[in-house]
């Protein structure tokens, strides 16, 4: 899931500045799960702006708005409204994806922050950076480019303090968990071998899958 928070109030009326009539564009998955961007956050968010004498002309929550095709459609709903502006209550990805089927200007309500991993409702933790080339298999399951601060993948830093990361005391050692974890796996020789390279190629960004051929 991507991780959401919403940006300052200060910050998000700097942007609108000017702007007399917006339209709301939330989503239904991530940002309603983080409570970013949801049906309940696009009806306080219509309350405040108005609040401040800004008119809310129109509001949508998509299924999935990084959905391209579907949050096409839906705007198609804002067409007429008179919006000057479009505030995207989604992540980075979302709002693109507004922008890219709007011609008003679109901008974020939320900073978007990290691919996280539910553990209940309202609490996430960031365990996977989409880095393209995935050492899971010899990690014990334990991601060390994301869970470790320095991102290190051939070992500790030596730096850790009873089990602590000495970046953010706050945060487990990620090497002294996988090496836990391999010890409990039964894979502790999966630490004496050499480390191969990172393919640094996978991580160039933009990145682009087409499973569908030459078809677009």
């Amino acid at each position: 899931m991507i991780i959401t928070q919403r940006k300052p109030m200060e910050d998000l009326f700097a942007m609108l500045e000017g702007v007399q009539k917006v339209a709301l564009v939330g989503c239904g998955n991530c940002a309603a799960a983080c409570q970013t961007g949801g049906e309940n956050e696009v009806r306080e968010m219509k309350a405040l702006l108005e609040s401040k004498g800004i008119e809310v002309v129109g509001t949508l929550v998509p299924e999935e708005c990084c959905h391209k095709m579907l949050v096409k459609k839906e705007l198609k709903a804002l067409r007429d409204s008179g919006a000057q502006a479009i505030l995207g209550m989604a992540c980075g990805d979302g709002v693109q994806t507004v922008a890219d089927n709007a011609e008003v200007p679109v901008y974020p309500a939320n900073d978007t922050l990290f691919l996280g991993q539910i553990e209940r409702v309202g609490i996430f933790h960031e365990y996977c950076r989409m880095c393209g080339d995935c050492v899971l298999g010899e990690t014990g399951g334990i991601c060390p480019v994301t869970r470790c601060a320095k991102g290190l993948v051939n070992g500790p830093c030596g730096g850790q303090k009873n089990g602590k990361c000495e970046v953010d005391p706050e945060n487990d050692c990620a090497w002294i968990l996988i090496y836990k974890r391999l010890e409990k796996l039964g894979q502790l020789h999966k630490l004496t071998g050499p480390v191969p390279d990172r393919d640094h190629d996978r991580m160039a960004h933009p990145r682009h899958i087409n499973l569908r051929g030459k078809k677009v």
